[in-house]
């Protein structure tokens, strides 16, 4: 257990102000985020900085306005010292499609690494034509800028060339067309889910077993904070007034009622006023605090459970590079085992009872259809030995169809385990980029949330106190 003086942050590295701050002039003083080659950062899996990435997205517009192709583009920007880039500040308008396409070709260049995700675009306000409206807008625009946040805090996703055509390319349009690539069907998803349903890893890897466990409890976590959290803002300002829990609207209509008060004592009829209004400033506080401090909370705490759900699905993708390993072993295996039960029966130095029940069944049946003869098994055995050399083997795995061709196929079996090994030690080295940034954003939230309750209470205080003269000046008659 941790003490109750120890911060479990202190590791992480950030300078800039609890709030973003979205301008035409990037902060010039502070990366804000380590992203320095110059860092004390020696370990195996340490991230390996070329430089950094300072990104913003700002400036929503309407394009095509009055057509029925009206679409939302934003201007993206960056400060950058990263000798990929032809100028230390790019920037190029982007529209929604043009975000989905960089993350979708940047799973698939990328597999092992985590790619942050981006907001669902089938909400309501796509139907009800209020995607236009400012406060979407905002919303959209800030969703796209976290997302590019976390893509320029990745050491290897920054150095990305989709990520230079991203801000500096002018004709992104034209060699990135949208919607040229159809998304999965609907059969192969159910079959992907069903494969994976059925098929474990037999020697699973200890240190990732660990690592899901962290993944599953982190996101109990997350979910816990939002249902809790949810539910104080609900009960704090959930605009329905009919719901009875809704704080600001009570001290509203406190606040009417000591108004009330006042037209019948006419000898307090002024500090009951003062009273009144101060309750009003309360409950506008209250709201006010719920739209500016609470709700980014929740909006960044959804957003983070996201992001490790991405992370979970590298950590799925990875149990499933060492399942088509061992699959393909077993398949070696069952083949081998196979050319070498009809040799020893061939050579007669063993009997098929003596290779297990199946095979001793097997060989019964193949008598029985009259293709027990030697010339049989001969024959059978260089059609093994065809498959175990120089086969095409169509192998099926849980995600998707890989056809391996390879001279032999104790080379594929060769290959797999070093891909599997190889996606382990990525793996590896992006848990390590991926925990510095999850504590990164962790410190952000909280440290912005911390500053939005203490400002509240700050204006909270304020209130009160301008109110207590007033009330201590009610002459009372003893």
């Amino acid at each position: 257990m941790l003490g109750d003086d120890e911060d479990v942050f202190d590791s992480v590295t950030w300078e800039s102000p609890a709030a973003p701050v979205y301008n035409d002039h990037l902060p010039s003083a502070g990366l804000g985020y380590r992203q320095s080659t110059d860092s004390n950062e020696t370990g195996p899996h340490d991230p390996k900085w070329e430089g950094y990435l300072i990104t913003a997205v700002t400036d929503p517009q309407k394009e095509l306005a009055e057509t029925k192709d009206a679409y939302v583009s934003y201007l993206v920007s960056a400060k950058t010292n990263l000798p990929m880039f032809s100028t230390p500040n790019p920037s190029a308008r982007r529209r929604f499609q043009d975000f989905s396409f960089l993350r979708e070709h940047l799973v698939k260049d990328f597999p092992a690494c985590v790619v942050p995700p981006l907001p669902g675009k089938h909400r309501l306000e796509y139907i009800t034509g209020d995607r236009f409206s400012p406060e979407f807008m905002e919303r959209r625009r800030l969703d796209l800028h976290r997302f590019l946040l976390r893509l320029s805090r990745h050491p290897t996703l920054q150095r990305s060339t989709l990520i230079r055509a991203f801000f500096e390319s002018s004709e992104w349009h034209l060699a990135h067309p949208p919607g040229l690539e159809p998304a999965p069907g609907i059969v192969d998803n159910i079959t992907d889910t069903l494969l994976n349903a059925f098929s474990r890893v037999r020697k699973p890897d200890e240190r990732f077993l660990d690592m899901r466990e962290n993944v599953d409890k982190f996101e109990d976590g997350l979910n816990v904070s939002e249902r809790l959290w949810i539910r104080a803002r609900n009960r704090t300002s959930d605009g329905n007034p009919e719901s009875a829990e809704d704080l600001t609207a009570d001290y509203h209509d406190l606040a009417v009622a000591v108004q009330g008060l006042g037209f019948l004592e006419s000898g307090i009829t002024d500090p009951l006023n003062h009273f009144s209004n101060t309750l009003l400033e309360f409950s506008a506080l209250l709201r006010h605090t719920t739209q500016t401090s609470t709700d980014p909370f929740l909006i960044q705490l959804h957003s983070l459970l996201s992001y490790s759900h991405a992370n979970r699905a590298v950590l799925k993708l990875r149990d499933q590079k060492q399942l088509d390993f061992e699959e393909l072993s077993d398949y070696l295996s069952g083949v081998s085992s196979e050319r070498d039960r009809l040799a020893a029966i061939i050579s007669g130095h063993a009997g098929s009872s003596g290779l297990g029940l199946g095979a001793y069944l097997k060989d019964r049946v193949d008598a029985i259809r009259g293709a027990d003869d030697d010339r049989s098994r001969v024959e059978k055995m260089k059609k093994l030995d065809v498959k175990i050399k120089e086969a095409s083997i169509s192998f099926r795995c849980a995600r998707y169809n890989l056809l391996i061709s390879s001279p032999q196929l104790q080379e594929a079996v060769t290959t797999a385990h070093e891909t599997s090994d190889a996606f382990s030690d990525e793996t590896l080295r992006e848990q390590h980029v991926f925990q510095r940034a999850k504590e990164t954003e962790m410190k952000e939230m909280l440290g912005n949330l911390a500053d939005g309750q203490i400002e509240f209470y700050k204006a909270a205080m304020e209130e009160w106190e301008r109110i207590i003269p007033v009330i201590q000046r009610i002459h009372v008659d003893i």
